[in-house]
């Protein structure tokens, strides 16, 4: 299964439930520490990742902070002047390992004021070399019927990461897999979901663009 291409009109089944007995669970610092360690070794491999959550608390971004206190404007600000170089360089640095980071993000509509606001962030990172696309929520539906899908990093088809998070959308950490058959059946499930999604820049014109400020920013 995990050597077969999926194409966007596959019907494909949600993966094996992830069991944290098979995994090692990394509190958030270790696990920052494993995802950096393991991706700078990564070479002519992809990587995937897939958000499900519509929160999330971010952490020592000021365009995030502007955010939470209401100012839309002045958030939008910060993210167009925030310092890119960080974004080229690990774009100059995946190139020259031949190693590109996919994303996946999953969407509910109307869309909460973090997805509006990340969406902002996500197209900046597609213009820097990690290409977004979007599913909607209601595409993944039937495969969510036990529960929604969890909250995954794929690094270099050898590493899985269930990043874990609190109910108020804090980090916690990560369940970190390396058994072949579970990374495998996984990064094919995101793949197919990659593969079915709109890019970022067509469904950012489309629905993100006309959108007024959110009238609820997080707190």
């Amino acid at each position: 299964m995990a050597n077969e291409e999926p194409t966007p009109h596959s019907r494909v089944e949600r993966p094996s439930a992830l069991r944290p007995e098979r995994g090692e669970q990394l509190v958030r610092s270790e696990y920052r520490k494993d995802f950096r360690e393991r991706r700078a070794e990564i070479r002519g491999a992809s990587s995937w990742k897939l958000e499900r959550l519509q929160h999330f608390e971010e952490q020592n971004d000021p365009s995030r902070d502007a955010l939470r206190r209401g100012d839309w404007e002045e958030s939008l600000r910060l993210m167009r002047e925030r310092d890119v170089s960080s974004l080229k360089a690990s774009a100059v640095e995946d190139e020259h390992q031949g190693h590109i980071f996919h994303r996946v993000r999953v969407v509910e509509e109307p869309l909460t004021p973090y997805v509006q606001w990340e969406l902002h962030s996500l197209l900046q990172r597609d213009r820097y070399g990690v290409p977004v696309r979007v599913v909607s929520a209601d595409s993944v539906a039937a495969v969510e019927r036990s529960g929604l899908l969890p909250e995954l990093v794929v690094l270099g088809g050898r590493t899985l990461y269930n990043v874990r998070y609190s109910d108020t959308g804090h980090s916690l950490g990560a369940i970190r897999y390396t058994e072949p058959d579970v990374v495998a059946e996984w990064q094919y499930y995101i793949k197919s979901l990659y593969k079915a999604g709109e890019a970022i820049t067509s469904y950012f014109e489309r629905v993100v663009a006309p959108l007024p400020a959110p009238t609820n920013p997080p707190k």
